[in-house]
């Protein structure tokens, strides 16, 4: 039986549920610099209320045992978000994606979080198979999946079409076995 989000923490961490208060810095940190969204085009953090109202759907969103929503907090600052998606009970397999604040970048920090959910969802929760997807040319979130121990497992030629623009998108999997 899944649980759905739980609080985790890592050596540096912490992987917290999404509180209103939140939704502010997910819209200055993430929602107004087009770098933070360049390669997925998703940006539910373009203005105050898009902000508050994704961080609201997160919170009512805790009660679905398959839904997987966290914030990543350093030091008492909000520099992340973690989450699964799209889980397929007949396959016990979900998605995952990630995302860390640019003045963080280059420090750890994303693979230290995915290293983290992907523990808790094939630990604890018994997820089979962890799925997740980048831009081929979005060379630090790629780094990011292998360090934390996903393996590439295909590509999509001009697969992913961001603001007109079109990618090779490619493809991740990380197995509990």
């Amino acid at each position: 039986m899944l649980k759905g989000t739980k609080e985790l923490h890592t050596e540096r961490l912490l992987l917290r549920r999404y509180h209103p208060e939140d939704a502010e810095t997910m819209h200055i940190k993430f929602g107004i610099d087009p770098q933070m969204y360049a390669y997925s085009g998703w940006n539910p953090y373009a203005t105050m209320e898009m902000a508050r109202e994704s961080v609201q759907r997160f919170i009512e969103s805790y009660i679905n045992t398959d839904f997987y929503g966290w914030a990543i907090v350093y030091q008492n600052n909000l520099i992340g978000t973690a989450g699964a998606y799209d889980y397929d009970a007949e396959k016990n397999q979900i998605e995952v994606g990630f995302s860390i604040a640019k003045e963080y970048w280059g420090k750890g920090f994303a693979t230290e979080a995915l290293v983290c959910v992907l523990q808790y969802l094939t630990e604890q929760e018994g997820i089979k198979t962890i799925t997740a997807w980048c831009a081929k040319e979005n060379d630090a979130s790629k780094k990011v999946l292998l360090k934390s121990g996903m393996k590439q497992t295909g590509i999509n030629i001009d697969g992913l079409q961001v603001d007109g623009k079109v990618y090779d998108q490619l493809f991740f999997s990380y197995s509990a076995e």
